[in-house]
């Protein structure tokens, strides 16, 4: 499939111009982080909630995000562990003010966590809620300490540790005969029974995740990307040279950048699906870019009394059709992922989408003029690069 036969796009001529419009975005999206808070953290990078429930029959995790969906919950990350369709896991973002005390702090994840049991009970249990009652598969042992010890004084929190470590272990409390097993007396199970219920849906643990948490997962993030430049680097120094090697990284970098400077404008939610999509652009950007340098490597050794310039010009042109096609193979492939994907992966689709744009962009325009400004920056003007 020949898109162009013999095209001759002065590229090079452009290069001052497209440097402008790289560094012009860049800065944008700096400015749009740095004073209008464009970047927001998403449940992976931030302080949140971690449940795990259990249901008592199985339930889809599409069913579980419609329900989480409908309360504005429906980018929490939902994870199935445990028995198939039965046990899943649950972190959901948590907004926290600055100057929250540490009670408020608690509050606030108690009432996220809250919400979020509330939504997968639906309206399961609604009437025995109204009459007071509660749900002895959700409960915290806060709560179920407080309801013994209303009318059991001192062996509240012994029955509540007990109580909800056989619902840790089972998994859901089926019957309340079952609690008898765990030594309680028979008086105590009958008033548990009096003032609670027993739902399909069971609450096995619920966590409060912390900043410092966050702050290991950016660090590993930013981590994971420089060390995909660095390996970037080495290699195509040893394939190459080193002025090839390094405008690679600087072609990667800014396609890093720009493209999230671009998704700082959005009002989307960085997460780490989003830094998998970050590498993978990085991944495939530079196999355009090491297309483009063997057809330069290539043509330097046939033109040997070319100007360089116009070398890395003919090179563009030649491998120019190859980049249009590869890349709009892989535009169609992250088009339908942005379009029907869902909500889940639309973020990581939007991101792909942008990444692959920007890599064509930066390849053709960027990667050849950083190699032309190394050459008259470390090398004699009576040298050649072969």
């Amino acid at each position: 499939m020949q898109l162009f036969k013999t095209p001759n796009i002065p590229f090079l001529k452009y290069k001052y111009i497209a440097l402008a419009l790289t560094v012009a975005l860049i800065l944008a999206g700096v400015v749009n982080i740095a004073f209008f808070g464009g970047l927001k953290l998403g449940v992976d990078f931030g302080e949140g909630t971690l449940l795990r429930v259990m249901f008592k029959d199985p339930v889809a995790v599409g069913d579980i995000r419609q329900l989480l969906s409908d309360i504005g919950l429906g980018k929490s990350t939902i994870q199935e562990t445990g028995e198939k369709g039965r046990e899943f896991q649950i972190r959901a973002m948590q907004v926290v003010e600055p100057g929250d005390s540490d009670d408020e702090l608690i509050e606030a994840h108690q009432a996220l966590a809250d919400k979020i049991i509330k939504a997968l009970r639906g309206d399961q249990g609604a009437a025995e809620t109204e009459r007071g009652l509660r749900d002895l598969n959700t409960i915290d042992e806060r709560a179920l300490t407080a309801l013994l010890e209303s009318s059991f004084p001192g062996s509240g929190p012994e029955a509540a540790q007990r109580i909800i470590s056989y619902r840790t272990m089972s998994g859901i409390i089926a019957r309340y005969p079952d609690l008898a097993d765990l030594g309680l007396k028979p008086e105590l199970v009958e008033s548990l029974e009096a003032q609670t219920y027993l739902g399909s849906l069971s609450v096995r643990s619920r966590e409060t995740v912390g900043p410092q948490a966050g702050r290991d997962l950016r660090r590993k993030a930013v981590q994971a990307t420089v060390w995909a430049l660095l390996g970037m680097l080495i290699y195509i120094a040893i394939r190459f040279k080193l002025e090839y090697g390094v405008a690679a990284v600087f072609t990667l970098a800014q396609d890093v950048l720009v493209t999230m400077s671009i998704y700082s404008f959005t009002s989307r939610e960085i997460n780490l699906p989003i830094v998998a999509g970050i590498l993978t652009i990085v991944g495939f950007s530079i196999n355009d870019t090491i297309v483009i340098f063997d057809r330069v490597r290539e043509n330097i050794k046939i033109r040997r009394r070319e100007p360089l310039e116009q070398v890395m010009n003919l090179s563009l042109n030649q491998t120019l059709g190859r980049t249009i096609i590869t890349s709009g193979t892989l535009l169609l492939t992250v088009g339908a992922l942005y379009l029907f994907g869902g909500e889940v992966i639309n973020d990581f689709a939007f991101v792909m989408l942008v990444g692959t744009v920007e890599g064509v962009y930066s390849t053709i325009t960027l990667s050849c003029p950083v190699v032309l400004y190394w050459q008259k920056l470390f090398k004699p003007k009576n040298v050649r690069n072969r």
